[in-house]
C-alpha cells in the first residue's frame, strides 16, 4: 500500500511540474502570439530558455528567407575551418575593386582599393556592420559551398547560402535563389545553431568567445535590441531586404540565456525608416522575451539615470545639445546627434564660463541648476520658473473652429459604434456595440480612473513623486517621453498618460499603485496587482465584455472590450472632476527632475483632435493594427451631453470624421424626437 501511495505522489509531482511548465508556455504565448497575429506578413518564431528549457514555437519548421542572417552560419563555418587548420584567422586579405558591392556595410563606401584586412577583422565587419563586401571576401576565401556542407553535417538541411551577395550568377541553386534570395533557414534550425554556440559545441572556448564577441558587436538597433536596456547582453545577427526582416541570437536574461529566432517575409510594410512594422515586431517580441524571463514578473528594477560624460549617448544628450544651442550666445550650433563628444563638452565648458562656474566640462548639480529645464522640442517654450519641479504650466489654447452644422447622414466605416446619453447612460443609437473588440489605448481610461478614484479618497497621493523605472522607459509604442530615473508627480503624469497616450506612463502608474489597490491579493502585487485591480473594477462598473491584460492597450489575446462598455466606462470617469479637466486639455507642459541633478521640460499635446472643435471636450483615442483607429468622445450642446464611441475605423482621420457625422446625426434625431 505504501508503495502505491508513493507512486501516486510521484505521479502527482510530475503532473504538477508539467502543469507549471504548460502555464509558463501559455504565458509566453499570450505575450507573443497576438503580436504575430496582428502583423501583416509571414512570421516564424522560435524561443527557448536554455536553462529552464521553456520554449515557444510558431511555424518554426517552415523555410523562410534569411537576408543577411545567413552570414551567421558563414561565421560559424569560418571558425570551424580555423580549428581544423584549414583557415588562418590572421591571414591578410586585400580589398579589390571587383570585390565591392552595394548595400549594407562600410568597405565599399569608405575604403580604397588595396586595403589589407585580416580574416578575423573581415569576419567582424561581416557581422557587426553586415558588410556585404566583407561577406563576399570571406566566401571567396572559404568557398561558397563550404557553409552549406557545414550546416548539412550539423543536421540543418534548410539552412543554405545560395550565392555571393549581389552576384546571383554565382548561385548554387538558382530555383532556391529565386524563392529565398541570398539564403534560407527555419526558425528552429537557426535557434539550434545559436544553442550549439552557447553550449560550446561548435568550437573550442577561445573561438566560441570570439564568435560571441562578433555577435555582441552587431550594430542593428531597430529590431530586437530596440527596447532592451544597453546593460543587457544580446549576441545576435539581423537581416533586412525589402520584404524580409529577421533577427536571431542569444539574449541574456535573469532566468538564463534565451536563444531565439524571428523570421518575417512577404511583409506589407517594406519601408526603410525607423518605424518599419516588421522591425517593430522584432522589437516588441524582444521586449516580451526580456520581461517574461525576468526573475520577478512585476517589474524591472528602478534605474537612476547614468552620469553624463564623454562617450555618453541617447535622447537625453540630444535634449542637452538643443538646450545649449538655445542658451549660449553665440549658439554653438551643436549637431543634435545624441552623442556627448568633444564639441558638446566644449559647449558645456563655454556655458560654465559664461555663468561663472568652474569650467570642468562635467555636468554637476550646480551646472544642471544653471542650465535649467532641458528642451525636448524646438522652438523652446518660455517657462515662468525654470527651477520649479513638476510645476503645472499654463496650457496654450488655440482658437477653436466653429461647431459642426446639423445636416447630413452619418458616414461610418468603423466596425462598432454607440451613442449614449452622458448623464443617464441610456443607449440612444448603436451598431455592434456589444461585440468584443480590441480597445487599444482607450484602455487608459480605466488606468486613469483607478488612479484618480484612489486619489479622491487619498488626495495627498497626487503630490507623490514617482521615479520612472527601466521597465516604464522601455515600454513600446506611444510615449510620454520620460526617461528612467526621472521624477514627476502623480498629478502631472496623468497628463502624460492621457494627452500623448503614454504607454510608459501607464506602466509607471501600475508599478506605483499596484500594491495599494490589491492589498488583499498576496500573489498579485506591483504591475500584476494593478491589472488585477482593473479586472476587479470592470464588473463593478457593469462592463461585461471587458477584460484586461495590461495597463496600456497594446494587443493581447484576452485584452478586450466593447463600444458599449467603453461608453459606460467613460461616463463613470467623466464624473471625476480631475479626469474631466485633463482629457479636455489640449496642450500641457511639465518639468521633470532626474536622479543626477538635471531638470527637463516635456511638452504634451492631446492626441484627440476633436478638442479643436467647439462642443467636444474629451475623452480618449486609441490605435493598434488589431484594433484599428478608435475614439471615445464627449460632446456637449446646450444642456445635453452625449458620449460617442467609434471602434475599428479605417484610419486615424476616419475616426474623427465618423464621430462628427454620428454626433451631428444624433443631435438632429434627438431634436426631431
Amino acid at each position: 500500500m505504501f508503495r502505491s501511495i508513493a507512486w501516486l505522489l510521484f505521479v502527482a509531482s510530475l503532473l504538477e511540474v508539467f502543469h507549471e511548465k504548460n502555464l509558463e508556455a501559455q504565458s509566453l504565448e499570450r505575450r507573443i502570439k497576438p503580436l504575430i497575429e496582428a502583423h501583416r506578413g509571414d512570421v516564424a518564431v522560435a524561443i527557448k530558455n536554455l536553462r529552464s528549457q521553456e520554449k515557444y514555437f510558431y511555424r518554426e519548421s517552415e523555410p523562410q528567407s534569411t537576408a543577411s542572417l545567413i552570414k551567421f552560419p558563414v561565421l560559424v563555418t569560418a571558425y570551424q575551418l580555423a580549428e581544423q587548420g584549414k583557415l588562418t584567422l590572421d591571414k591578410k586579405l586585400s580589398l579589390l575593386a571587383k570585390d565591392k558591392v552595394q548595400g549594407s556595410g562600410i568597405l565599399t563606401t569608405h575604403f580604397s582599393d588595396g586595403l589589407v584586412l585580416s580574416v578575423r577583422d573581415t569576419l567582424r565587419l561581416m557581422i557587426a556592420y553586415s558588410d556585404n563586401t566583407a561577406t563576399n571576401m570571406m566566401l571567396d576565401e572559404i568557398g561558397l559551398a563550404t557553409t552549406n556542407e557545414s550546416m548539412e553535417e550539423l543536421g540543418m538541411t534548410n539552412t543554405r547560402i545560395h550565392a555571393k551577395v549581389f552576384h546571383r550568377e554565382t548561385s548554387l541553386a538558382p530555383q532556391r535563389s529565386e524563392r529565398f534570395g541570398l539564403g534560407s533557414t527555419t526558425a528552429s534550425e537557426m535557434l539550434r545553431l545559436f544553442e550549439l554556440l552557447e553550449s560550446g559545441q561548435l568550437a573550442n572556448p577561445e573561438n566560441t568567445q570570439a564568435m560571441m564577441a562578433h555577435l555582441y558587436a552587431c550594430d542593428d538597433r531597430l529590431k530586437t535590441r530596440r527596447f532592451i536596456p544597453a546593460t543587457t547582453k544580446l549576441a545576435h545577427k539581423t537581416g533586412s531586404v525589402d520584404k524580409v526582416r529577421c533577427d536571431s541570437g542569444i539574449l541574456e536574461s535573469e532566468q538564463g540565456p534565451v536563444a531565439f529566432c524571428i523570421l518575417t517575409e512577404n511583409n506589407e510594410d517594406q519601408s526603410w525608416g525607423d518605424n518599419n512594422r516588421a522591425d517593430l515586431l522584432c522589437a516588441e517580441i524582444g521586449r516580451a522575451m526580456l520581461e517574461h524571463f525576468q526573475s520577478s514578473d512585476d517589474k524591472l528594477p528602478l534605474s537612476a539615470a547614468s552620469p553624463i560624460q564623454l562617450g555618453s549617448k541617447g535622447p537625453l544628450i540630444m535634449c542637452l545639445q538643443r538646450t545649449l544651442n538655445a542658451r549660449l550666445s553665440p549658439p554653438p550650433k551643436l549637431k543634435l546627434d545624441g552623442e556627448f563628444g568633444d564639441s558638446t563638452q566644449a559647449a558645456v565648458v563655454a556655458f560654465q564660463k559664461s555663468n561663472s562656474l568652474e569650467s570642468t566640462g562635467t555636468l554637476n548639480n550646480e551646472t544642471w541648476k544653471k542650465i535649467g529645464p532641458l528642451l525636448s522640442a524646438d522652438p523652446p517654450a518660455t517657462l515662468p520658473n525654470a527651477a520649479a519641479s513638476n510645476e503645472k504650466l499654463p496650457a496654450k489654447q488655440p482658437t477653436k473652429e466653429p461647431a459642426d452644422g446639423l445636416t447630413g447622414p452619418p458616414l461610418v466605416t468603423g466596425t462598432a459604434w454607440v451613442i449614449t446619453d452622458g448623464d443617464t447612460g441610456e443607449v440612444l443609437f448603436e451598431h455592434e456595440s456589444q461585440s468584443l473588440r480590441d480597445p487599444a489605448s482607450t484602455t487608459k481610461i480605466m488606468t486613469a480612473l483607478l488612479v484618480i478614484e484612489h486619489a479622491s479618497n487619498h488626495p495627498e497621493v497626487l503630490d507623490e513623486i514617482m521615479t520612472f523605472s527601466r521597465r516604464a522607459d522601455g515600454t513600446v509604442g506611444s510615449t510620454s517621453d520620460l526617461f528612467a530615473g526621472e521624477k514627476i508627480t502623480v498629478r502631472e503624469l496623468l497628463y502624460g498618460l492621457l494627452l500623448p497616450s503614454g504607454n510608459d506612463a501607464s506602466v509607471a502608474f501600475a508599478e506605483h499603485f499596484g500594491d495599494r489597490l490589491t492589498p488583499d491579493l498576496d500573489q498579485q502585487s506591483g504591475y500584476a496587482g494593478f491589472i488585477a485591480a482593473m479586472n476587479r473594477r470592470a464588473p463593478e462598473l457593469d462592463l461585461p465584455q471587458t477584460s484586461y491584460e495590461n495597463s496600456h492597450g497594446l494587443t493581447a489575446s484576452d485584452h478586450k472590450s466593447s463600444a458599449q462598455d467603453l461608453a459606460k466606462l467613460a461616463r463613470h470617469a467623466w464624473q471625476l472632476p480631475l479626469f474631466r479637466e485633463i482629457v479636455s486639455t489640449r496642450e500641457h507642459e511639465s518639468i521633470v527632475e532626474s536622479d543626477i541633478g538635471y531638470s527637463r521640460m516635456v511638452q504634451w499635446r492631446n492626441t484627440n483632435r476633436l478638442l479643436d472643435i467647439e462642443g467636444f471636450d474629451g475623452v480618449k483615442t486609441g490605435t493598434t493594427d488589431a484594433a484599428g483607429a478608435c475614439l471615445v468622445s464627449s460632446c456637449h450642446r446646450g444642456d445635453r451631453h452625449l458620449i460617442v464611441v467609434v471602434l475599428g475605423a479605417k484610419s486615424s482621420e476616419a475616426r474623427y470624421t465618423e464621430t462628427r457625422n454620428l454626433i451631428r446625426w444624433a443631435w438632429n434625431e434627438l431634436d426631431v424626437q
